[in-house]
């Protein structure tokens, strides 16, 4: 039987009707196909393929006409197993690199005045250091490019570290931004990855280098938390007082937030190296007990802020008594006011001025002058002393400090002498034992070289003395050849006297005998 094209396409029709209303749908399995870890990590970014099998079971309904009965199977059902797959998706993931964007600016959250020669550098932790503060390698970074030629394979950059570079060299026309981009794929935003961003100023400058520890912390998508340490302990953020080192920053977007690390001392924010400046000097380079010590103490500001609460502690040599009411202050010829307190050998000097910028000024130096007095205790020190100043930049509120600044004086012993005194005696030792005992007599013209070179002859009684010996190890030998009929006599008891020399220990002031025990040659017979 012949069917007209409106007939088959009704037919197809009710077909499609019928599987579409009857049959059930089941996924059997879904399956990602991912290239190899090599090719995961690549910067060009991951191919991504997937099919997914599918199942179902449709029923058929076959057309008939029902007054006629046309079909033998009308009224039927048919129950039809589908098993088949879909088509290959595929596409191109490219890892998603994440930006600590961070400025390098003055103490006060200023903008530096040039930046020429300043580079920041990101590095890994070494692994051997269990403090955590010291240098590894420089961190890998993936290359970049901006602006972005598609298909190369090369991600695009974010600015101002286009190129993505490690270390970045800053410039003045990014006014000190500075931005690395991490890379998810090789975990470097992993919780508990560690760095250490080293800021470096040019040579010779004024300012120094400094170092911040980052710690990732956790990552919800492109939000990643870390930990910013500063290794120096000193304030991270310019914008307060606190001295808390650790600040933890939320990176949501990597061309959008950025960090601003505030250094003092040189760097993320950068102060200079040396802030404050103390020079110590002395009236003269030797001194003895009775003498009268002038110091003084100068004090410079490096900084480019005033600096208040001027404080220098001042340690003082052992044996010399500070005059409190010698201490005097001035700044460009004008008296300041000072404070002073002392505990021990500790004096301290509160300044009651601040003391204003003036780095470029060689004439702005506070000046604190004090006398002290040598006493004789003196000669058992070593005349050096030590001070420390202390304040705080008027500016951001952060200390600054500098010392210890030494000033070393000899000290001589003038009509105090520690010098002390050798006595000792060479005589006949009848029972051996190195000691001397009633009826062991003298010898007398014996004589000792000192280790000095200086000859002793002893008297009548074999005695001898030796005064004016400076302290410390002292050396005498015997000479047997002005006793001769005597040699060393042997001791029973301590194996290093069977020596022709002594060896003693003289303590300053101090007396301390060195005894001989000689005994007739073999063959000699002595009255």
């Amino acid at each position: 039987m012949s069917h007209s094209f409106f007939d088959r396409s009704k037919r197809l029709q009710q077909l499609a009707i019928a599987f579409l209303a009857s049959g059930t749908l089941s996924v059997a399995t879904a399956q990602a196909q991912t290239p190899p870890p090599a090719a995961a990590s690549s910067a060009a970014g991951v191919r991504l393929q997937n099919t997914a099998s599918y199942q179902y079971n449709a029923v058929n309904f076959p057309a008939c006409d029902p007054q006629t009965g046309s079909n033998q199977n009308c009224g039927l059902t048919q129950s039809i197993q589908i098993l088949n797959t879909t088509n290959q998706i595929g596409g191109t993931f490219t890892p998603t690199l994440v930006d600590p964007l961070g400025r390098i600016v003055g103490c006060a959250g200023e903008a530096l005045s040039d930046y020429t020669g300043f580079t920041v550098a990101l590095y890994e932790v070494d692994a051997a250091d269990p403090t955590g503060v010291n240098l590894g390698r420089l961190v890998s970074l993936a290359p970049t490019e901006l602006p972005d030629r598609p298909g190369n394979g090369i991600p695009e950059g974010q600015a101002p570290n286009t190129a993505n570079s490690n270390p970045f060299s800053l410039t003045n026309g990014d006014r000190g931004t500075y931005n690395f981009l991490l890379d998810v794929q090789k975990g470097q935003l992993d919780a508990g990855r560690s760095y250490i961003l080293v800021v470096n100023p040019p040579r010779n400058s004024i300012y120094a280098q400094r170092r911040f520890r980052l710690t990732v912390g956790t990552r919800i998508g492109n939000q990643v938390s870390y930990t910013a340490t500063a290794i120096d302990g000193r304030p991270i953020s310019s914008g307060s007082n606190d001295t808390s080192v650790t600040s933890t920053i939320t990176i949501r977007d990597a061309a959008q937030t950025s960090l601003v690390l505030a250094a003092l001392n040189f760097g993320a924010g950068v102060c200079q190296a040396q802030e404050i400046q103390l020079i110590k000097t002395g009236d003269r380079a030797a001194a003895e007990p009775g003498d009268t010590v002038i110091y003084r103490l100068l004090i410079k500001n490096l900084s480019s802020a005033a600096i208040n609460n001027l404080t220098v502690t001042d340690t003082l040599p052992l044996g010399f008594r500070f005059l409190s009411k010698s201490v005097s202050g001035d700044f460009r010829g004008t008296a300041v006011p000072i404070t002073t307190t002392q505990s021990g050998s500790t004096v301290t000097f509160s300044i009651g001025v601040a003391l204003p910028q003036g780095a470029t000024d060689p004439g702005a130096v506070m000046n604190i002058a004090y006398a002290a007095v040598v006493t004789p205790d003196a000669v058992r020190g070593k005349g050096r002393n030590s001070a420390i100043v202390f304040g705080q930049r008027a500016d951001n509120g952060f200390e600054v400090k500098d010392g210890p600044a030494v000033h070393q004086l000899r000290i001589r012993a003038g009509i105090i002498t520690d010098c002390g005194t050798i006595i000792g005696r060479v005589f006949i030792d009848k029972n051996f034992d190195g000691e001397q005992q009633p009826g062991e007599p003298g010898v007398p013209n014996a004589v000792i070289f000192m280790d000095d070179g200086n000859r002793i002859t002893t008297d009548k009684d074999g005695l001898f003395s030796v005064a004016n010996v400076l302290p410390g190890y002292r050396t005498g030998v015997l000479d047997l050849s002005s006793i001769p009929g005597y040699t060393l006599a042997p001791n029973l008891y301590f194996s290093e006297r069977n020596s022709q020399s002594r060896l003693v220990h003289l303590e300053p002031n101090g007396m301390v005998r060195m005894n001989f025990a000689v005994t007739p040659a073999a063959g000699e017979v002595k009255p």
